[in-house]
């Protein structure tokens, strides 16, 4: 039996590694329509307007994924952002051409449910912790570091904690940025090797004491369940997500 509503759905970034496997999880959908992926030197707007997409899902370049989704809204698709490393300006700017044609969206730093509770897990925690520290790890390729899902991360804990943790600073520092950055008195440490696609861990500490949140992605599988339900939420209405854990109901702070 077909489902009574079908989003058509167009791919940004389909020839990377998480694209090619959205391009198949979008064609495997029975409540989506995928009208096909454009890449890198492909003319955007003339794809949309020969295609007219209800939904545009971007997994691209922090350098171009504005670009790619005001074009979207410009052409009356709904963005579904999931590519890292956008601002909190460039996520402001684009709600408000949302608003003012009345489109949903999502920018999400993360689309891995999994990876959304770690960080919601870890944010109920943090207040009755002194210190914390966030350590992700990412396959070499990936273009920006911290992860948006760490910086997301250190801003929610850094907000659920109104005293502030308590972050070391060495007297001595023998190898500058050894302790990594920091957001929030909250430190975040970035590891990129080949064979690893996306992990994370939280390590909140107390004396005599640790909890570790970790989230682990064994394939980039991961983000199908959490981009599904972006498109399928995105044309209700013109409500605008900033995360997957308003999606899911989970309430949090989000890119903001």
């Amino acid at each position: 039996m077909l489902p009574d509503i079908v989003v058509r759905v167009a791919l940004a970034g389909h020839r990377g590694r998480t694209g090619s496997e959205l391009a198949r999880a979008l064609e495997a959908a029975t409540d989506v329509e995928y009208v096909g992926g454009v890449g890198r030197g492909d003319d955007l707007a003339a794809f949309l307007a020969r295609r007219r997409p209800q939904v545009l899902v971007d997994f691209t370049h922090p350098g171009v994924a504005l670009d790619n989704a005001l074009a979207a809204v410009r052409a009356g698709a709904a963005p579904v952002v999931g590519t890292s490393g956008l601002g909190p300006e460039a996520v402001d700017r684009l709600e408000e051409a949302c608003r003012a044609v009345g489109l949903g969206g999502v920018v999400a730093p993360n689309f891995a449910v999994g990876a959304v509770l770690m960080m919601r897990l870890a944010e109920l925690a943090a207040p009755f912790f002194e210190a914390v520290e966030v350590i992700e790890m990412h396959h070499a390729g990936k273009a920006d570091a911290p992860s948006g899902t760490a910086l997301a991360t250190a801003r929610r804990l850094a907000a659920s904690k109104p005293g502030g943790f308590a972050h070391n600073r060495p007297l001595t520092v023998t190898l500058p940025g050894a302790r990594g950055g920091e957001e929030g008195g909250v430190a975040v440490h970035s590891v990129r090797l080949p064979g690893v696609v996306a992990d994370q861990e939280v390590i909140l500490g107390l004396p005599g004491q640790t909890l570790v949140v970790a989230h682990r992605t064994t394939s980039r599988e991961c983000y199908v369940p959490g981009v599904l339900l972006a498109v399928r939420k995105v044309v209700e209405g013109p409500r605008f997500y900033r995360g997957l854990d308003e999606l899911l109901g989970l309430g949090g702070l989000g890119l903001g």
